[in-house]
């Protein structure tokens, strides 16, 4: 019986005074009140340029392939240890996904890898910020700019998180978050699509109002709206965004909340005497017996240097395959739910069907995808 989970949303207590709210309102579609207050809180907080909710990261990301106008033969360079809709959006536009191997040291992309991938092809690099954590932004920025690329940054798990002084998603020429019931702030499923490029913003809007300027009508800049370019039903209703809107609210308390729990891993696996304790309160002292028969490696939990992460995951790094299956086992014995992630998506039999095998070996990747566990971490953890 599991009585640690590995997440449960959190509810701050408004989500369904709001969504009322929303239904009094007498509008519940999209693009109202709450996606309004929604938007402002993210331009104005995180300056960025413009911001559009969707209905989730995955439909941010088939925005931004369709901005960037990827098509057939483009090629689109991001790294294989992701989730699926990275490479969906840009494979549903025809393109060639280039794989690139993760960082030694955390599964971030190897940022020096990048530039030998680049061919006449190549139209864009697509970064994610794994864990929160900042891939080298400085460095793939000026790449990009050399070569003539766009940057797409995947921040589906980085809201709050920073590069230097800059929020991620706020760094490349468009930015996709996640707002899913896994993530720290949540709405059971959503999204958004940052334009941080301004010659996108206008273009972004009518591709999220299904190819329409309908947005601009209702703000009476046009006396009628129809179809003007390609697009879908992109954007969320206001139901979702009025329960989104109660945990923007609560971004500071969750943020600090995740912050400490962070810690409390981070200084237990560091040796400091007093976390441990706290933990083995918290696990009922199963999880310090698991561990010790655990065979980990030491670089779990790499911050990079300039990254400020938002305590979105800790997870641990076994030495291989067999050793973190024996450990996910100990811990749902112990009533603990531990999870792994990703699986390499060149090794998936949907790239190699679409585009045979990846020609440039990826070992990080892979041994990422093996060895890599995420512990439980939830804003009503103890």
């Amino acid at each position: 019986m599991i009585t640690i989970p590995f997440n449960k949303p959190y509810m701050t207590g408004n989500e369904l005074k709001y969504i009322q709210e929303a239904v009094n309102l007498g509008k519940i579609s999209g693009n109202g009140e709450f996606t309004r207050r929604c938007h402002s809180f993210f331009e104005q907080r995180y300056g960025f340029h413009k911001c559009l909710l969707t209905t989730s990261c995955t439909d941010a990301l088939e925005m931004a392939a369709i901005l960037l106008n990827i098509q057939a033969g483009d090629e689109v360079i991001m790294p294989s240890y992701t989730f699926v809709s990275t490479a969906n959006a840009f494979v549903l536009r025809g393109a060639k996904i280039v794989f690139v191997d993760s960082r030694s040291d955390h599964p971030n992309m190897d940022e020096t890898l990048i530039e030998d991938l680049i061919t006449p092809k190549t139209k864009a690099i697509v970064v994610v910020h794994y864990a929160g954590k900042a891939c080298e932004m400085d460095t793939i920025m000026d790449i990009a700019e050399r070569n003539g690329l766009w940057v797409v940054e995947d921040a589906a798990q980085a809201i709050d998180s920073y590069y230097k002084d800059q929020p991620l998603g706020g760094i490349g020429h468009l930015g996709c978050f996640s707002f899913h019931e896994t993530k720290n702030i949540q709405c059971g499923e959503g999204g958004m699509l940052v334009i941080n490029d301004s010659q996108f913003a206008k273009r972004a809007e009518i591709i999220w109002e299904k190819g329409t300027d309908r947005a601009a009508f209702f703000r009476g800049e046009v006396d009628k709206y129809g179809w003007v370019d390609v697009g879908s039903s992109f954007l969320p209703s206001e139901v979702t965004a009025s329960f989104l809107w109660a945990q923007l609210e609560n971004l500071n308390a969750i943020q600090a909340k995740r912050k400490a729990i962070w810690q409390d891993y981070h200084h237990y696996f560091a040796g400091q005497a007093s976390s441990r304790q706290v933990l083995s309160n918290l696990y009922l002292q199963q999880f310090s017996k698991v561990l010790q028969q655990a065979r980990l490696t030491d670089n779990y939990q790499v911050c990079p240097e300039d990254s400020s992460p938002n305590a979105h995951i800790f997870y641990l790094i076994f030495e291989q395959l067999s050793y973190r299956t024996a450990f996910i086992n100990q811990m749902k014995t112990a009533g603990i739910l531990t999870v792994f992630h990703y699986q390499s998506l060149h090794r998936s039999d949907f790239i190699q069907k679409y585009q045979g095998k990846n020609k440039q070996p990826l070992p990080h990747t892979e041994h990422y995808s093996d060895s890599l566990v995420r512990l439980p971490l939830f804003f009503e953890m103890e």
